[in-house]
C-alpha cells in the first residue's frame, strides 16, 4: 500500500505540474523507485500521465480549453484526481505514524517544487494528499513550507 501511495502522489503532482522539466521527472521517478518500483523510468511516468489525461471516461475533468485548465485541458486537480489520492492514501494513513504520513507529502512537495515554486495546481494536489493522510491543514502548510526551505 505504501509503495502504491508514493506512486500514486508522485502521479498527481506530475499531473498537477507537468513533465516538461527532467528535475521534475528525475524527483518523481527517485521518489518512486526508493518506495519500492526499482524499475521506474521517466517514460513510464510520462505515458500514465498522457494516458490519464487521454481517458475521459475515467477523469471527467477535462475542459475544451488548455487556459480554464492545466496541459491539454487536464484538470489535475479535478474530482476524479482528488478522489483516487482519497483512495490510495486514506486507506494506509491509520497504520502510518505521524511521521510516515509527513514523509509520504514531503515526497509530493519535493517532487512539485523540483522546476522552482509551487504551482496553484501543485499546492491544490498536495493539500489534498495532506486531507487524504489525516493531516491538519496547519500541518500540511508547515511540512509545504518547509519543504521550500530544507534541501532534499
Amino acid at each position: 500500500m505504501l509503495r502504491d501511495a508514493v506512486h500514486t502522489v508522485a502521479l498527481a503532482v506530475l499531473a498537477a505540474g507537468g513533465t516538461e522539466a527532467p528535475t521534475v521527472r528525475r524527483a518523481a521517478v527517485g521518489a518512486v523507485r526508493a518506495a519500492g518500483f526499482a524499475d521506474c523510468s521517466e517514460e513510464q511516468l510520462v505515458t500514465l500521465i498522457e494516458a490519464l489525461a487521454a481517458d475521459t471516461g475515467r477523469l471527467p475533468g477535462r475542459y475544451p480549453a488548455p487556459a480554464v485548465a492545466g496541459r491539454d485541458g487536464f484538470d489535475p486537480c479535478g474530482t476524479a484526481l482528488a478522489i483516487e489520492l482519497h483512495e490510495a492514501l486514506e486507506p494506509l494513513a491509520p497504520h502510518l505514524a505521524p511521521a510516515g504520513r509527513e514523509s509520504i507529502l514531503l515526497q509530493g512537495a519535493r517532487i512539485a517544487l523540483a522546476d522552482g515554486p509551487y504551482r496553484p495546481a501543485e499546492r491544490e494536489v498536495l493539500a489534498t494528499v495532506g486531507r487524504a493522510l489525516m493531516l491538519c491543514p496547519e500541518d500540511t502548510d508547515r511540512l509545504l513550507t518547509a519543504a521550500r526551505t530544507t534541501p532534499s
